[in-house]
């Protein structure tokens, strides 16, 4: 067994958490399970805690021996305020080591420009764009959460579905190949506002449909791919704001390459190109527990 330090990345976010067990060799060992709805939510940092602890402790036992750090890349943050310590203290006391915390939209930044200057856009079940400059500044663009905000995300796009479903069930709107989709997925449509929020999490439960509307967007329904431009054109105005010509887009949603191909002919009309990452979110995340002089090292809770 290599006597390299090991450090532990998590990437968590609404949807999912994953964890890499890494050392200065390269990856020992990853996991993953179900995500948390944000640290600034009703009970949010125990359930961030929990989320983190259920792939942790599916890590092999005898590689954690000496664990030399943590670092989180988490949903909700800075919104949380000073209870984001509170994650702090308890990821710690699980693992037994000291633990770096940040937002998990600027983890993803700093693996997609390894810690440099840049904007990167995520679009997972939420959505967020955030700008950092050369001298390490930082500004959030959107990233409001599920009722303010996060136009064009996951959530946005099965929420904006489930809700054509509904109205072609009772008659406000357009005939569209969604209903049946949504049938499928939550059973009697009149039961759906509880079905949203039956798990505690419904942003997750809302974006699970988002797979669907993107489907029959695929397929020629009309109402989806209407779904579909309306949230290319909100992306392209929360990249317009960051105010770069060239971003880079990270996240599940934008993995789908039917929303990936309207996505690029709506940024490259709107004169935006986008640029590939060098790393991901967990690469975010094993960065900020490992240096300490990346531009915007006061944004990281360090514990």
């Amino acid at each position: 067994m290599s006597t390299e330090p090991r450090y532990l990345a998590v990437d968590l976010g609404k949807t999912s958490c994953r964890v890499r067990l890494f050392d200065g060799s390269g990856v020992i060992a990853e996991e993953s399970g179900p995500g948390a709805p944000g640290v600034a939510d009703r009970d949010g940092v125990a359930l961030s805690a929990a989320a983190i602890r259920v792939p942790f402790l599916r890590l092999p036992a005898a590689e954690l021996a000496g664990l030399a750090g943590v670092g989180i890349g988490a949903a909700g943050v800075e919104a949380a305020g000073i209870i984001a310590r509170d994650l702090v203290a308890e990821v710690r006391a699980f693992t037994g080591a000291p633990v770096a915390l940040i937002n998990d939209a600027l983890a993803a930044h700093a693996g997609a420009f390894d810690g440099g200057a840049g904007v990167i856009l995520i679009i997972g079940t939420g959505a967020i764009a955030y700008a950092v400059a050369d001298d390490g500044a930082t500004r959030q663009i959107d990233g409001w959460g599920p009722w303010l905000g996060d136009e064009g995300s996951g959530r946005w796009i099965g929420q904006e579905g489930l809700v054509a479903a509904l109205r072609d069930l009772d008659g406000r709107g357009p005939a569209t190949a969604l209903t049946a989709r949504a049938r499928a997925l939550v059973g009697d449509l009149a039961a759906m506002p509880a079905w949203v929020s039956a798990e505690g999490n419904p942003a997750r439960r809302l974006g699970r449909f988002a797979p669907d509307v993107l489907d029959a967007a695929v397929h020629g329904d009309a109402i989806a791919r209407d779904i579909v431009t309306r949230a290319c054109n909100a992306l392209v105005a929360t990249a317009r704001a960051a105010g770069s010509a060239e971003i880079a887009v990270w996240g599940g949603v934008a993995a789908h390459p039917y929303f990936s191909a309207e996505l690029n002919a709506t940024f490259a009309d709107a004169g935006i190109t986008i640029i590939p990452s060098r790393g991901t979110a967990l690469d975010g995340s094993a960065l900020i527990i490992t240096r300490t002089d990346l531009g915007y090292e006061e944004r990281i809770i360090r514990g």
